[in-house]
């Protein structure tokens, strides 16, 4: 589908990757990983041709159609959600236009038996079955069940998308790239913005996409859900394996540590081999064996270790002034947006040098409350910030607030104070804006690069108290893991609104989840609370879905044995009837695209229709009993 061959990029005269080559074919659903600003995003951008290639060759197949998911997107206002997604098949729309207007000409006309009159049935006949091969009397109802996957609800339709926030305009326009049958989708950080049920919806999706697939993620389950390579650009370089992210880890260390015991093996034959050089070259009669050695020595192919990033951010939150003991009393907290009541009598109350996590589902009211405890938001009730409590918030979108046009250090200057203007420098340097880097515009940094900005600029600022809003969006894994160090070592307040298991284990000492307007606290960290609410992980934490019960001793064991084996047959029947699924949708679209490129010849074929038609009817007889054995399965279950 794509070949890049010897692709280079450069900024400022410096290589951000040089001469590497790659192939995607379909099926390939690849992870592209690396530190943030390693190129991840360039690379995206150079493979949806919306960045001129400096040096190097990017060759596709013909008529090949590519879908780029971006983190930045503009829309056109005074658009509903269902207008804008509708914007994908802008050649069914073409179409409609033209229907509508033969329509039209068709009914004002009475000269029925004129060239002209004839003319128009034909050319209606024409535009019809090119609207019914794209597929124009389903698109409605695909975008609605796309849109639908993606979280919204019916009554969003008719809305417009301006009174959508930015994470819910990011939903249109995946919707929009599922909706167009691309050949290749590249997606840079699809997750960002999709709650539990929606990425879950989303891998689905991507695992039975036939096309090729290029994910930027940071979110390491997603990675090994959904693909089955991995490209890793480091320091100019990129490591492709056909393994999904976890195993390419594994993968690579063992190949670092091979190469790292060979080349040791090397040095010990290499230095045992210059030794015997200085031996022979003394004795006049060795000279010639001498001269052999060197030769030998010089063509010798010298084994390289695989060089690694290891550069990390150095974060420390420091402690402004110590605060009175109790940090916040909430009594009576309510809040609603127009007739709905997102929290409702909250009473909390957080304690100094206390760490807590808010979980829960998304719309529940997290980050809402997150927002009144940082004055941020009206509210009814009572809130009381103990004495000296100063507060330091990092909210969901913070990297929006920052000035494009600003460079990094001038972004830094204008936040600092005379007491901590002289250390913006170093501040920057711990954060990897290091030499000429600081004079970047923010307009030009990746997502993880903002992030890492707007936690060194929250430096500037003396809190005791951090009430952080899913700051782990955009930044690389490493960063992740720094953050979290430096989370860990707080010596002041932490409230943590998170959906990352990862994140959060060894991080917070008690954990209150957002539910139906309420909360319930459990004391301990996060693996105790999983562990009272019976969850198996932290994604079914936010599905809603409660971990089976351990069956009772009691319980019949043959009953449970025959279920079990009828579970096992059902899923065989089941995977039966999906693989003849898979086979006869490809039939029916190889069908459909012999259409679409000789109409006559396919048509010509003995038996055409019948053997169309028939095809059809068997996908839907099957989809019928895909339909009444997942019911009886999900039944048993």
């Amino acid at each position: 589908m794509l070949n890049i061959h010897n692709l280079s990029v450069a900024f400022g005269g410096e290589y951000l990757f040089e001469e590497i080559s790659f192939r995607l074919n379909g099926g390939d659903r690849v992870g592209l990983i690396g530190k943030n600003g390693a190129g991840k995003s360039t690379m995206l951008k150079l493979l949806a041709k919306e960045m001129p290639l400096d040096e190097g060759a990017i060759a596709t197949e013909k008529n090949i159609k590519i879908g780029f998911l971006k983190q930045d997107i503009d829309f056109e206002e005074g658009r509903t959600v269902l207008e804008e997604s509708y914007q994908a098949f802008s050649e069914i729309k073409e179409l409609e236009l033209k229907l509508d207007e033969i329509n039209t000409a068709l009914a004002e006309r009475t000269d029925y038996e004129s060239d002209g009159y004839h003319q128009l049935m034909v050319d209606l006949n024409d535009v019809t079955h090119r609207y019914e091969i794209l597929g124009g009397y389903n698109y409605q109802g695909d975008t609605e069940k796309v849109l639908l996957g993606l979280g919204f609800k019916r009554e969003d339709f008719n809305k417009p998308t301006d009174t959508f926030s930015g994470g819910w305009r990011m939903r249109i326009e995946l919707a929009k790239l599922l909706l167009q049958n691309n050949d290749v989708l590249l997606l840079d950080e699809p997750t960002n913005h999709l709650d539990i049920e929606s990425i879950i919806w989303l891998e689905q999706f991507l695992r039975n996409f036939t096309g090729a697939v290029v994910i930027v993620s940071h979110d390491k389950m997603f990675l090994d859900n959904v693909t089955n390579r991995t490209i890793e650009i480091s320091l100019g370089r990129i490591y492709d394996y056909n393994k999904p992210y976890s195993q390419f880890l594994v993968h690579r260390k063992e190949i670092k540590e091979q190469q790292l015991s060979a080349q040791k093996n090397q040095e010990k034959q290499i230095q045992q081999t210059e030794r015997l050089i200085e031996k022979f070259r003394a004795k006049s009669s060795k000279a010639s064996m001498a001269q052999s050695l060197i030769k030998k020595l010089d063509k010798m192919e010298r084994i390289e270790v695989d060089e690694e990033d290891n550069s990390v951010m150095n974060l420390r939150f420091p402690v402004s002034v110590n605060p009175g003991k109790v940090v916040a009393e909430l009594n009576g907290v309510s809040k609603s947006y127009g007739p709905k009541e997102v929290l409702q009598d909250i009473d909390l109350m957080i304690d100094r040098g206390s760490k807590t996590a808010f979980v829960g589902q998304n719309g529940q009211g997290k980050t809402t409350l997150a927002k009144i405890l940082v004055g941020e938001l009206d509210y009814k009730g009572n809130l009381k910030i103990g004495h000296n409590v100063q507060l330091g918030y990092f909210a969901q979108n913070q990297a929006e607030y920052l000035d494009g046009n600003k460079t990094i250090l001038d972004t830094m200057i204008d936040a600092a104070n005379e007491k901590n203007r002289s250390k913006v420098r170093d501040i920057l340097g711990s954060f990897l804006f290091r030499g000429d880097e600081v004079d970047k515009y923010v307009k030009v940094l990746s997502g993880g690069e903002r992030n890492r900005l707007a936690l060194a600029k929250m430096l500037l600022q003396p809190f005791n108290v951090l009430v952080m809003d899913e700051p782990t969006n955009h930044l690389d894994i490493k960063s992740k893991n720094v953050l979290k160090r430096a989370l860990q070592s707080f010596e002041g307040t932490l409230i943590l609104v998170s959906h990352d298991r990862d994140f959060l284990q060894g991080l917070t000492d008690r954990v209150y989840e957002f539910k139906d307007g309420g909360i319930k606290e459990y004391l301990g960290d996060i693996d105790f609370y999983l562990e009272q609410r019976k969850m198996e992980d932290f994604r079914s934490v936010e599905k809603g879905d409660p971990k089976k019960e351990d069956k009772p001793q009691e319980k019949n064991k043959e009953s449970d044995y025959q279920t079990q084996k009828k579970q096992k047959s059902l899923k065989n029947k089941l995977s039966g009837v999906e693989k003849k699924i898979s086979q006869l949708e490809k039939q029916i679209a190889d069908i459909d695209h012999d259409l679409l490129m000789d109409y006559d010849a396919t048509i010509a074929k003995p038996n055409f229709f019948d053997n169309y038609e028939g095809k059809k009817k068997d996908l839907e007889s099957l989809m019928e009993d895909w339909e009444n054995l997942s019911e009886e399965l999900e039944a048993l279950d």
